[in-house]
C-alpha cells in the first residue's frame, strides 16, 4: 500500500535526482574529455551533411541531407540515453556511487531520474549543436508548428525509455570496459533500423528485428517531424504511424522504470566498501 510518507519519500528522491543530475550536468560542460565527446559526433554529422549538399535521394527530388539528418537526431536521442548510460553505470558502481544512492531511502529512483536529467541535457546540447548549422545549409526539411511540437515530445519520451533500460544493461557489466559491448550492440541495431537508409529496403525479417528496439522508432518520430509531406511513402505502411510510435516507446518506457531500479538495487546489493576499494585499486594499476 502506498502512503502518504512513501510518496512524500519519493518526492524527495525525486527532487535530489533532478538536483544531482543538474550538478553532473555543469560538472560535466567544464571536463575537457566530456566537451571532446559532446562535440565529435555533431561536427562529425555536420561535416557529412555539408557533403551530401546538392546530393537528392535516388528517384526523387528530395534533399539526401533531409532524410539523413532527422534520423540522425532519432539515432542520437537513442544511442545517447542507452550506450551513455550503460558506460557510465560501470564507473558509478566502481566509485561507490551506487553503494552511497543504496544507503539512502528511494536512493535508486532518485539515481535513475538523475540520470534521465543528465543524458537528456547532455543529449540535447549535442542536437542543438549538430541541428543549427545543419538546418541552415539543409533544404526541403520541414520546419513548422508541428515540428516544433512533436520534436520536443520525442525527445522527451525518447530519453524516458532508454536511459532506464541503458542502466539496466550497464549493470550487467563488471567494469566500464565492458560496458563498451553496448556501443557495439547500439551500431549494430542502428544498421538495421532504417537510419541512413530506407528500412523496407532490408529483409522482411530484418524490418522486423529493427521495429522491436527504439532506434527504428525514434527514427521514425523525427522524419515525420522534420520531412516534407509525401516522404512517407518509404516508410512501412506508407505511413509515419505516429500513435504506434509513442506506443512502442511507452512501453520500453515502462519496462525501463520498472525494471531498472530492481535490477540497480540487486547489483548495489552486492557492493561492498571493500570490493570498491579492490576495483579501485585495479583501476590505478592498470597498464603497470
Amino acid at each position: 500500500m502506498i502512503t502518504t510518507e512513501t510518496l512524500g519519500a519519493r518526492g524527495v528522491a525525486v527532487r535530489a535526482g533532478l538536483h544531482r543530475g543538474w550538478l553532473e550536468t555543469k560538472y560535466s560542460l567544464t571536463d575537457v574529455g566530456d566537451i571532446f565527446w559532446m562535440l565529435i559526433f555533431p561536427v562529425s554529422f555536420t561535416v557529412t551533411l555539408l557533403f551530401m549538399r546538392g546530393s537528392t535521394v535516388p528517384g526523387t527530388d528530395l534533399a539526401l541531407g533531409a532524410m539523413v539528418l532527422p534520423s540522425l537526431i532519432g539515432m542520437s536521442i537513442a544511442f545517447g540515453g542507452l550506450a551513455g548510460p550503460a558506460m557510465q553505470i560501470a564507473t558509478d558502481r566502481e566509485d561507490g556511487t551506487l553503494l552511497r544512492a543504496k544507503a539512502t531511502p528511494d536512493g535508486m529512483l532518485g539515481y535513475l531520474i538523475g540520470k534521465i536529467w543528465f543524458f537528456g541535457l547532455t543529449t540535447l546540447a549535442s542536437l542543438v549543436l549538430l541541428a543549427i548549422p545543419a538546418v541552415t545549409v539543409i533544404s526541403d526539411l520541414r520546419i513548422d508548428g508541428r515540428t516544433a511540437l512533436l520534436l520536443p515530445v520525442i525527445f522527451v519520451v525518447g530519453m524516458i525509455a532508454t536511459v532506464p533500460i541503458g542502466s539496466a544493461l550497464g549493470s550487467i557489466f563488471k567494469s566500464s570496459a565492458q560496458s563498451m559491448l553496448i556501443m557495439l550492440a547500439s551500431m549494430l541495431l542502428i544498421a538495421i533500423s532504417g537510419i541512413f537508409y530506407p528500412i523496407t529496403a532490408m529483409p522482411t525479417w530484418l524490418q522486423w528485428v529493427g521495429q522491436v528496439f527504439p532506434f527504428y522508432w525514434l527514427g521514425l518520430g523525427t522524419r515525420s517531424a522534420m520531412m516534407p509531406a509525401g516522404a512517407e511513402a518509404a516508410e512501412i505502411g506508407d505511413s509515419w504511424r505516429t500513435a504506434e510510435m509513442f506506443a512502442v516507446l511507452g512501453v520500453w518506457a515502462v519496462v525501463g522504470l520498472v525494471l531498472a531500479p530492481i535490477v540497480l538495487r540487486r547489483m548495489a546489493r552486492r557492493q561492498t566498501g571493500s570490493a570498491i576499494a579492490a576495483a579501485r585499486e585495479k583501476i590505478m594499476t592498470r597498464g603497470y
